[in-house]
């Protein structure tokens, strides 16, 4: 059995690749990134490069090394890839034989975009944190009175909290909206020591299995994380994935409002950067998703103990002529 991630320079392509290492699948990894500099592409005896997602060239080139490697499956490890191949999904999996690990075009969109999150969980009947586009005058007139300050200001699409910022009053709102586009202004919920992230795996529209970890951040980036088994939570979770209806993997970021539910400011409709840190729990989603699209096996819920992850960085040395190879 072969896998290709692609972004093995990404957090999110790094993860599969070492959750893929945890399992217990008997599977050959194939990488892939535009950049020959990506540690992830010197993990692999078989590495290839691609152009950015946004290239034109992309697809083709996709192809091409599907053509070549033979890939059982395609899991795209960053979110750039992922509306392209959800627009090509069908062509792909039909003309080179192979499953590409993606979400329909509808879902992947919601999650891309936080303002359409917010409506997409709004009109589900789920709490959101009420949100506005600042271009809307009357919307965004509508938040300040009805939840105050503070308030978050952040790019509708956007990860990694890159361009977010926090305002405590109408002056610090009109500095942070001044001259920029593409913004959201959402409520701000709970804490930064209340916050979670959790993964579901649904197909066919039916939650299969679920965990729901607590965070600390760094950078926008998760380096603790605390597992317990948070049965109301889960179950919360799992109603986020059934009215979501991805393609195997969904991950949900919340916090938790004054009365306790969950309030998911974020979707990630894939694997996530947290997926290595599930896997290390016993929540390997990468090979759950792989075992019941390969081989059709049932997707079931480990159970999850209680446990503390931190994270540390490491280190590859990669000969110059290597990278010169790739490049």
């Amino acid at each position: 059995m072969k896998v290709l991630v692609t972004g093995a320079g990404a957090l999110l392509g790094q993860g599969v690749m070492r959750a893929l290492e945890r399992s217990s699948l008997d599977a050959k990894l194939i990488a892939a990134d535009p950049s020959p500099l990506s540690a992830g592409l010197h993990w692999t005896d078989e590495a290839y490069l691609v152009p950015m997602a946004n290239d034109p060239a992309y697809v083709e080139r996709l192809g091409e090394i599907i053509a070549k490697a033979k890939p059982d499956i395609v899991i795209p490890g960053t979110d750039a890839e992922l509306a392209v191949l959800a627009a090509n999904r069908e062509a792909l999996e039909r003309d080179y034989g192979t499953n590409i690990l993606v979400s329909d075009e509808r879902a992947v969109e919601i999650a891309d975009d936080k303002y359409q999150t917010f409506q997409f969980f709004d009109e589900a009947g789920f709490r959101a944190p009420a949100s506005a586009r600042p271009e809307n005058a009357e919307e965004l007139r509508r938040v300040v009175e009805t939840v105050g300050f503070p308030l978050v200001v952040k790019p509708r699409r956007g990860a990694r909290s890159i361009g977010v910022s926090v305002v405590n009053s109408q002056a610090e709102l009109d500095a942070a909206l001044a001259g920029r586009e593409g913004l959201v202004v959402q409520e701000c919920i709970g804490t930064d020591d209340g916050e979670y992230t959790a993964s579901v795996v649904v197909f066919d529209g039916k939650p299969r299995a679920s965990i729901v970890m607590r965070r600390d951040l760094r950078d926008g980036n998760t380096y603790r994380a605390f597992t317990e088994a948070y049965p109301e939570l889960n179950e919360q979770v799992r109603a986020f994935g059934a009215a979501l209806g991805p393609y195997g993997p969904a991950n949900f970021q919340f916090r938790l409002d004054r009365e306790g539910r969950p309030c998911v400011f974020e979707i990630n409709c894939r694997f996530s950067g947290t997926t290595p840190l599930r896997a290390a729990v016993g929540f390997n989603e990468v090979e759950m998703c792989i075992r019941h699209i390969l081989f059709g096996e049932e997707v079931t819920q480990p159970n999850i103990e209680h446990s503390t992850i931190l994270r540390f960085w490491s280190e590859i040395v990669v000969p110059p002529s290597q990278v010169e190879q790739l490049g």
